[in-house]
């Protein structure tokens, strides 16, 4: 809510930036690691600060991409909020996938297409 005041009093189109580096340009990666490890180190107890936890802004994303691909989000509406094509959440978070086995076994017996299935599997 507050960026979005921000946005709104500042009077920002889509595409410009809400916080600029030198010259107006985009903020550098050293300015964004340390505001995101104070930011982390303000707000966390020390055990979880000093884990690999969200050490890096990109640890978010990828959490949440995971876990959207293990609730069985299919992976083009996952590229799509990720901003992304298809094939880079198919190759960064296929092998981060887990748990759904079962139910995709399930799912193709019913459809016929695997009869017999073992479902100890």
């Amino acid at each position: 809510m507050v960026l979005r005041k921000r946005i709104q009093r500042e009077g920002l189109e889509p595409g410009e930036l809400l916080f600029q580096g030198e010259g107006g340009g985009i903020l550098a990666g050293s300015v964004i690691r340390c505001a995101w490890r104070s930011a982390r180190q303000a707000v966390l107890p020390p055990h979880v600060f000093d884990s690999p936890a969200g050490k890096r802004v990109y640890d978010n994303r990828h959490t949440r991409l995971t876990k959207w691909l293990n609730d069985g989000i299919p992976p083009a509406q996952v590229a799509e909020w990720a901003g992304s094509s298809v094939p880079v959440p198919l190759a960064t978070y296929a092998r981060c996938v887990e748990g759904q086995m079962q139910d995709l076994k399930r799912r193709l017996e019913a459809a016929g297409d695997l009869p017999g299935l073992d479902r100890s599997d």
